[in-house]
């Protein structure tokens, strides 16, 4: 089985309080381990959301379009990559949180950069690239090599 991943952004409709991330993030790792997914999740004081959930296509697919899209407790999620991939970045992560700043996700969903070539317009970073990004992010609490 192929692992696929989907990757969003979205917006918190107030400020969470450590107690109700808490609580969150319980839910979620019972609901991911009942489904075989992994995840990651970004989360900044100014209430934006970055998630990157990888398992089953069916099982991504079906917890994003019929579950997270409708949580009243977020709004404008947009999937920013999603697709196969070769192997599970991070098997075992039922919920994986890191606390992030804007500063952090701007820089993380930046476009790559054009070294030396004024006339050609930057491109975004592919899913693979954003993953590794993530991972360098869970590793060192930022992204390298930006």
């Amino acid at each position: 089985m192929s692992t696929y991943q989907l990757l969003y952004q979205s917006y918190s409709l107030i400020p969470f309080e450590p107690r109700e991330l808490d609580a969150l993030l319980a839910s979620a790792r019972t609901r991911n381990q009942q489904r075989g997914l992994n995840s990651i999740l970004l989360y900044t004081p100014d209430g934006r959301f970055l998630q990157l959930l990888e398992g089953a296509r069916e099982a991504v697919r079906e917890l994003y379009n019929q579950h997270l899209v409708h949580d009243p407790r977020h709004y404008h999620c947009q999937v920013l990559s999603e697709g196969p991939s070769e192997v599970a970045s991070f098997a075992g992560c039922p919920m994986e949180f890191f606390p992030a700043q804007a500063q952090d996700l701007r820089r993380l969903l930046a476009p790559v950069p054009v070294p030396g070539a004024a006339l050609l317009v930057p491109r975004p970073h592919t899913r693979p690239e954003l993953v590794e990004l993530l991972l360098e992010f869970m590793r060192h609490g930022e992204p390298v090599g930006l």
